[in-house]
């Protein structure tokens, strides 16, 4: 298969002539989905799932515990068919359901579902491991009989039944867990009990799945239980967005993973669809690392909030899938709190905040201050829709009110190291998707993904920390009482922003594109696709 030269007229009659298949409601068994990736996949680690292009893969070769039902939130059964909670939130006992083996015929039962949660709860320094973000304060687990598992927890972790059914949970064979980490790159090393199964792989090319036909455990909820109505899956890493969209129209691919908002039009215009999917957790974010003295003064911050005009970047650069963002974290998100009276555009206020600071404006624009200009450096987050165009043009609003943004590419060599060096690098682009209000800690806080850069976090260096921001986000992850726990998520959305911090531009999606006659497309609570009740129509 080749992309890169399409014919206009061959683009039009792959979409006339799959216009009509949409009148056909029963599903369809058999044919393959060709999905072409925006990015290779990294590691497939369950854990490490949160890197789109990773959990695209994920979502089809594992199962979880429990499932998210998208649109209550409300968690249901899947391959536990029921659990008890303790009082304060510190066991959990799940049932399992019989006969649900991962595709080596070994058997997915509470000793499998003990191993993979003390790994994912407490890592693996030997084999190289780290501890799964969504999972707090685990303390241990324990085999009661062959289908049932009780988990232990040195404090109360609330968010533990969620992080049951996220992407990160995926249930993978004892035998996977037991190599190193740095080797499950490799997709054929992951045996999962989902309704795919690694066939072939061309590590960071292409990847194919087939369907596993004894499969009869989907989440208990849904009406289809057994084999996945397609035959297989076809994953193409193809970088280049015109190229994605050219093969969709020319109809050499059935779907495709990043739409950028500019591109939508002419991809509805020939009767494709457009699927976007909320991500549920912190926002797409610029984060200040108040270690860098350039930023270390909060009036410096808040005047750099009070000169971003989100209006004006999500207008010009996205579109309705991309609504601007009120708050640090999602409207749709739990424990959300309308703060857009916090993030009001208002240049007037953010010159006279860097006047008060001692920020005066130089010959050539920018300010300066002990004979130092007020020049900034962030680099684009490639991951994230026009990342890059919206770095720049927040560039040219902060420098209307004589502060410089210089916007680095993402893929520079240096960009890895450099970003976590709060001297090199004093904003940043952060966001993380996740249905439930541990998301705030798991973008924060020193031992999670620590965008600040805190004391104790990724930086060895670094000696800036924000106790009182640290404290609420324990409490946010050990609180078991659901009512404070959401107060909890609300104190810390309005910390976060009266420290000026974050400057939310806008709540993320994920925005995919489809074939009119591909059916059945699901995404999970965070806007990973699900193809398990995927099917073609004939055309």
């Amino acid at each position: 298969m080749k992309f890169g030269q399409f014919l206009v007229a061959g683009a039009l009659l792959a979409s006339v002539s799959t216009i009509a298949v949409m009148a056909q409601e029963a599903p369809v068994q058999g044919g393959t989905l060709v999905y072409l990736e925006q990015q290779p996949h990294t590691n497939l680690y369950p854990p490490a799932g949160g890197f789109y292009p990773n959990s695209g893969i994920l979502n089809q070769i594992t199962d979880k515990l429990t499932w998210q039902n998208p649109e209550t939130l409300e968690i249901e059964p899947w391959i536990a068919e029921s659990w008890e909670i303790n009082a304060d939130a510190t066991q959990y006992t799940f049932k399992l359901r019989q006969g649900v083996t991962f595709s080596d015929g070994t058997p997915l039962d509470a000793e499998a579902v003990a191993k993979n949660f003390d790994v994912f709860g407490l890592g693996d320094k030997e084999l190289g491991y780290p501890i799964a973000e969504a999972i707090n304060n685990y303390d241990h687990s324990e085999v009661v009989d062959p289908q049932t598992v009780k988990f232990f927890f040195k404090a109360p972790a609330p968010g533990f039944l969620q992080a049951t059914s996220v992407i990160g949970s995926g249930l993978v064979a004892t035998s996977v867990l037991a190599q190193p980490y740095n080797e499950l790159g490799d997709a054929t090393k992951i045996i999962g009990s989902g309704a795919f199964v690694v066939e072939s792989e061309v590590l960071g090319q292409s990847l194919n799945l087939k369907a596993r036909e004894d499969y009869a455990w989907g989440p208990v909820n849904l009406e289809h239980q057994g084999r996945a109505y397609l035959d297989a899956i076809q994953y193409i890493v193809t970088p280049e967005d015109s190229v994605r969209i050219g093969a969709l129209l020319a109809g050499q691919a059935d779907f495709i993973r990043q739409i950028q908002a500019y591109d939508e039009p002419q991809v509805e215009a020939q009767g494709y669809l457009i699927h976007s999917a909320s991500t549920r957790g912190v926002n797409n974010n610029a984060v200040f690392r108040p270690e860098n003295p350039l930023v270390s003064d909060l009036r410096v911050r808040q005047a750099l909030t009070a000169a971003t005009n989100t209006d004006e970047i999500v207008q010009t650069i996205y579109s309705a899938h991309y609504p601007k963002a009120s708050s640090v974290i999602a409207a749709t998100a739990l424990g959300y709190v309308d703060l857009h009276d916090k993030l009001a555009f208002d240049q007037d206020r953010a010159k006279a905040m860097l006047d008060e600071a001692g920020w005066v404006q130089g010959a050539d624009g920018i300010r300066e201050k002990d004979g130092q200009k007020l020049e900034l450096s962030v680099y684009e987050s490639l991951p994230q829709p026009q990342s890059r165009a919206m770095f720049q043009l927040l560039s040219q609003q902060w420098a209307q009110v004589g502060v410089k943004l210089n916007v680095l590419a993402g893929d520079a060599g240096s960009a890895a190291v450099d970003r976590l060096d709060p001297l090199k690098t004093p904003v940043v682009s952060a966001m993380v998707g996740r249905a439930d209000p541990d998301v705030i800690k798991s973008n924060f806080y020193p031992t999670n993904r620590d965008a600040l850069l805190q004391k104790g976090g990724l930086n060895a260096a670094a000696t800036w920390e924000d106790p009182a921001l640290n404290e609420l986000l324990l409490a946010i992850a050990s609180e078991p009482d659901n009512a404070k726990r959401l107060e909890l998520t609300g104190e810390a959305q309005v910390y976060l922003l009266d420290q000026a911090y974050v400057i939310p531009i806008f709540e993320e999606p994920q925005v995919f594109a489809g074939a009119p006659y591909v059916n059945g497309i699901s995404f999970d609570a965070v806007a990973r696709p699900s193809f398990y009740n995927t099917w073609l129509a004939p055309r």
